[in-house]
């Protein structure tokens, strides 16, 4: 045992920790879904946290994909409107207060919980979040790629559902040009 160990500041491997980590932001959404199946309501925090990471990749989350956010929450698990609404706030928070580290080991965790089908329509879903503002932000489609890439999804179905978004996508977007130009 080593002097970090023994106070108690080094008793797990990073790799464990960041597990945790995850397990306590999955957890925290869960525990608002308690009426539901365990694994039901690991899959739906699971989901609203990365619908929340993609909102947030441009660094702002609009009232716009707030919305759409708690609308797809709602339905994914016929959730009453508050209930939606709750579940949707607690991950946009932990989206912000917890993203660089949770990120990637809470969309693992939804890798391992969810089937192919569950995971090619959260793709849709993250692309019906960004662009309902009626702009899909270079960063917030650079993140829905990670996250493809995270998920083990193929590229065709990346750019499959991306292409259904194109007219949102600001990097296909003409320039506008000045007054002076």
């Amino acid at each position: 045992m080593g002097i970090l160990e023994l106070f108690g500041i080094a008793s797990k491997d990073p790799w464990e920790q960041q597990q945790d980590s995850a397990s306590d932001t999955v957890r925290k959404i869960t525990d608002e879904l308690n009426h539901m199946d365990r694994d039901q309501a690991k899959y739906i925090a699971s989901f609203a946290y990365i619908l929340g990471r993609v909102a947030h990749a441009d660094l702002q989350i609009s009232d716009e994909e707030t919305r759409e956010m708690e609308r797809i929450v709602q339905g994914l698990g016929g959730l009453p409107e508050e209930q939606a609404i709750l579940v949707v706030q607690l991950a946009k928070t932990q989206a912000l207060l917890f993203g660089g580290t949770e990120n990637f080991v809470v969309t693992q965790e939804f890798n391992r919980i969810a089937s192919r089908q569950q995971k090619l329509a959260l793709l849709n879903c993250l692309y019906a979040v960004s662009s309902s503002d009626q702009a899909v932000s270079t960063a917030e489609d650079n993140e829905i790629r990670r996250i493809t890439q995270e998920l083990r999804l193929d590229h065709a179905d990346f750019i499959a559902a991306r292409s259904a978004y194109r007219d949102h996508l600001e990097v296909l977007r003409k320039p506008v040009k000045s007054a002076g130009s």
